[in-house]
């Protein structure tokens, strides 16, 4: 299955940083001065110039959604921002130096004591990738590996409320984190990580990503639902894209997960933002239910990365 040429312009005249990561991602491009303009044009800009005096987005750390300074720096690093963004990491130093609770974990919501699973490892993700300093992340790294479940996964109700399975909201966002982490070259308990993302993966393909692994039943429709961007919640693109980012090999229980995500293109070759999830927002990248080129950059990749297996099944 190869990407047109007519796609692959749709998708270059699109946002800064939509161009840069085609070409990083469909052309094996790295185009760095592309990467560089992000902060200063497009939607990088826009993110960026929300931010207030006192190093902040929205309210505080998680307020309100999804303006708030946590789900912004998700946002630019889901844009490809350059790493060393000088106003991203001294963001990230502040919530370092005042966020962090008892356990250890970022832990900024009103009176709860516990920190929430979900919460950190998005935090690891952008904190890594824009490179924190390595003795502050140690005790995020201890609690998320403290909140490991017996079943390989996570669930962000497992210090709250005693769940007893993981769940795909949380497996995926500490999956991203912790690939970040590595990727990115730290150490501290590097090897326990590995092995949690390996039994969280593992925990992902025991469901087909998206089936119960007792009833063989969809688990949830909105996972089947392409959302961008997905904040916490998990969906069959996310994960998918997850794997490819991560390097992991094609498992055939990917496989039905992959036919529902081609069934959902459009006869032009693109793919549609199918919904948004509910909140106040800086602005709209795309709108719900039209070609989006996040979805469509996405899937190619994942096509892509898994092209040979992909034939094979669909053929």
């Amino acid at each position: 299955m190869k990407e047109n040429q007519e796609i692959l312009n749709w998708l270059l005249q699109g946002d800064v940083s939509i161009q840069y990561q085609t070409y990083r991602d469909l052309l094996n491009t790295n185009k760095k001065d592309l990467q560089e303009r992000i902060a200063i044009e497009g939607w990088g800009k826009q993110f960026l110039a929300n931010r207030k005096p006192n190093g902040h987005w929205g309210k505080r750390f998680y307020e309100p959604k999804w303006i708030s300074t946590h789900y912004t720096l998700l946002d630019l690093k889901n844009l490809g921002l350059p790493q060393n963004n000088k106003l991203t990491q001294e963001t990230i130093a502040l919530i370092l130096q005042d966020e962090k609770g008892k356990d250890g974990g970022i832990c900024p919501i009103g009176t709860v004591q516990l920190s929430d699973v979900c919460v950190n490892g998005m935090f690891l993700n952008y904190a890594a990738y824009f490179k924190a300093e390595e003795e502050k992340l140690k005790s995020i790294v201890d609690f998320l590996l403290s909140e490991l479940m017996e079943d390989g996964g996570f669930n962000c109700r497992s210090n709250r409320s005693g769940a007893t399975h993981s769940s795909m909201h949380s497996s995926i966002s500490v999956l991203e984190g912790i690939t970040e982490y590595e990727l990115n070259g730290y150490t501290y308990r590097l090897e326990e990580l590995v092995e949690a993302k390996n039994s969280s993966i593992e925990f992902l393909l025991c469901h087909q990503l998206f089936l119960s692994d007792r009833t063989g039943e969809i688990i949830h429709k909105d996972f089947l639902k392409l959302v961008y961007p997905a904040r916490w919640k998990y969906n069959i693109l996310r994960a998918l894209d997850y794997f490819q980012h991560a390097n992991i090999a094609w498992d055939d229980r990917m496989a039905e997960a992959i036919k529902v995500l081609i069934k959902k293109r459009n006869k032009n070759a693109t793919w549609n933002v199918q919904a948004k999830h509910p909140g106040k927002v800086h602005f709209d990248m795309e709108k719900a239910g039209k070609p989006s080129r996040w979805n469509t950059l996405r899937a190619l990749r994942i096509i892509n990365y898994y092209k040979s297996n992909i034939t094979a099944l669909i053929d």
